[in-house]
């Protein structure tokens, strides 16, 4: 079954055998394909409806971790990207910039496939539903001022929607599953599955870092994602009503 049939999904890598080999394979499981080759390329379709990116980290004239970074100043739109085997540092900072999965070259197309449909499946889950159905009970999470919709995969803040990134979401989401309970970085990192890691990871607490900003009034002095030394992270967080 597709995930996403007609997803628009943009491949950005300034190798044309790669672009051509990715385009084949997703336009037989009927996306929508876009090419482009560098930043100046990503940001012409920024502007369009775009359900996933494949970002080369090695552009060659560009930084593919600055282009990551300029989409994500604009757009959270899912975003995988495609790194030589031995990159671990890249692999780290992209994910750290807010990528939501990574692809190691040499790779193989059912990986490329797996990996889109897995990462568009969750991204689609966070979509709106049609209010068609009859309205049910509101489930999720609610406390200090935030709800968080697992449904949906929303967040709504006191001001409004929290625009978060696939891994941010799911950062909190298991963190909201365990609230009160210190989770060590090898836990999330068994629980978060989607890529592999190493022991000098630090992806996990750069993406805390990231989540702090975006939930904590004082991302320096936080009280709702803890750390507590030599031991990991708690979620604290004070339930209200809703």
């Amino acid at each position: 079954m597709i995930d996403r049939a007609g997803a628009h999904i943009l491949i950005v890598d300034d190798d044309p055998m790669v672009r051509r080999m990715l385009r084949r394979c997703l336009e037989d499981e009927g996306y929508q394909i876009s090419e482009a080759t560098d930043g100046d390329g990503v940001r012409e379709y920024l502007s369009q409806p775009l359900d996933l990116i494949t970002l080369d980290l090695n552009l060659g004239s560009a930084d593919g971790l600055t282009v990551a970074r300029e989409i994500r100043q604009h757009s959270e739109v899912p975003i995988i990207m495609i790194t030589g085997k031995g990159d671990m540092i890249d692999r780290i900072v992209g994910l750290e910039v807010g990528a939501d999965d990574y692809i190691a070259k040499p790779f193989h197309v059912r990986e490329v496939l797996a990996r889109v449909r897995s990462v568009l499946r969750r991204s689609t889950a966070r979509a709106p539903k049609p209010d068609t159905a009859t309205p049910q009970p509101e489930s999720g999470l609610a406390f200090n001022g935030y709800f968080l919709d697992p449904e949906r995969r929303t967040l709504t803040g006191p001001d409004g929607p929290v625009a978060l990134t696939t891994g941010e979401f799911d950062l909190l989401a298991l963190f909201a599953s365990n609230p009160n309970r210190v989770l060590n970085r090898d836990q999330i990192m068994d629980k978060l599955k989607g890529y592999e890691w190493a022991p000098l990871d630090r992806s996990i607490d750069n993406q805390i870092a990231r989540l702090r900003k975006k939930i904590e009034v004082d991302p320096k002095n936080p009280t709702l994602l803890k750390t507590v030394r030599g031991a990991g992270y708690t979620f604290a967080p004070e339930r209200s009503s809703r």
